[in-house]
């Protein structure tokens, strides 16, 4: 027995599922280990997640957004034991309706879920905010840039730094002066595969949030590109069109400052995506996201239509290879 194991196994056995049986979990991106908990007789569950801070995890922001989010009577999971000097948490088990799964088993509950998920977002960001660093136009314009340091020189070998630097500075003038004023929580990864359709619940507690623990201060219109420009699951126009109406709509948000907010931020996260997707592929093994490439290729170029981004738009277009397969093929090890 490892180490990690025997750890997990000292925490299991204070809680209530010290006899539980065990079941690996799929996990994601990260290095966190996931583990479902079955008590044999009652038949209840829960999640172990297992964070080792020796691979770069940290419980300890995960449990803070998600008391934060439980706080504002949203669906994170309840933390039933915690072991944050060596990485474990027995979670609340939120079950295993994805939106993801939901919607390919039953794609007539779309605009169900999908306004679901839009009314999650409204009423957070009329919530008191957590204090947490702030996502930046500094940091975002650095994030972005990996779409250059990561997928293009994945792909040619080499990275063209004027290119870069001038990106930099002008993408940087864009997020300045088109992402300005109210800052919000935003969880940066709110998704079809990070949310669990809870239909037994109410309102906005139907919604289960997962993944939110590098929750930062953002834009409002942050989360809700995450959740219609989604590069795992193709969102009809007419949904994502309808989203952005109902949460103008509910906010009381400027409909032109809102709409250019959300085409740039689109930019700057599947500018970051396009780059946090190729560095998974060439340095950690995992080619599949790779597969990924195409569909965030095309939400980018649809973004880039937008004027704001006029000042990057051909540079991008210049600088960045094409994810043809060939392209693709470079970034997949051999």
């Amino acid at each position: 027995m490892t180490n990690r194991a025997v750890l997990a196994e000292a925490l299991i056995a204070r809680t209530p599922w010290a006899n539980a049986t065990r079941a690996p979990l799929a996990g994601d991106a990260s290095n966190r280990r996931y583990e479902r908990l079955t008590d044999p007789d009652t038949g209840r569950t829960a999640v172990l997640m297992d964070a080792p801070p020796e691979k770069g995890e940290d419980v300890r922001p995960f449990v803070r957004v998600a008391n934060y989010l439980r706080s504002q009577n949203l669906s994170a999971p309840e933390i039933y034991a915690e072991d944050a000097e060596f990485g474990f948490l027995l979670l609340e088990d939120l079950g295993d309706d994805l939106f993801a799964r939901v919607l390919k088993k039953d794609p007539g509950k779309e605009r169900e879920l999908y306004e679901a998920a839009t009314d999650v977002l409204v009423h957070l960001h009329a919530a008191p905010v957590l204090s947490v660093d702030s996502y930046d136009p500094a940091l975002m314009t650095e994030l972005a840039a990996l779409a250059f340091t990561k997928y293009a020189q994945g792909i040619l070998g080499t990275c063209d730094k004027d290119a870069l630097d001038r990106f930099d500075h002008r993408f940087s003038e864009i997020l300045h002066r088109e992402t300005p004023g109210k800052r919000v929580v935003v969880q940066r990864d709110y998704h079809a595969e990070n949310l669990i359709w809870l239909p037994g619940r109410e309102g906005i507690a139907r919604v289960g949030l997962l993944d939110f623990q590098c929750a930062m201060l953002g834009h409002p219109a942050y989360d809700l590109v995450s959740l219609l420009q989604d590069v795992r699951r193709d969102v009809p126009a007419g949904i994502e069109m309808r989203m952005i109406d109902r949460y103008i709509s509910a906010t009381g948000s400027d409909a032109h400052d809102f709409r250019t907010a959300y085409s740039v931020l689109g930019a700057q996260r599947n500018l970051r995506i396009l780059g946090v997707f190729a560095r998974l592929a060439t340095e950690y093994g995992k080619p599949h996201y790779a597969d990924m490439i195409p569909q965030t290729w095309a939400h980018l170029m649809r973004d880039l239509e937008h004027p704001a981004l006029l000042p990057v738009a051909d540079l991008l277009r210049a600088a960045l290879p094409e994810p043809t397969p060939e392209n693709l093929s470079r970034l997949k090890p051999q």
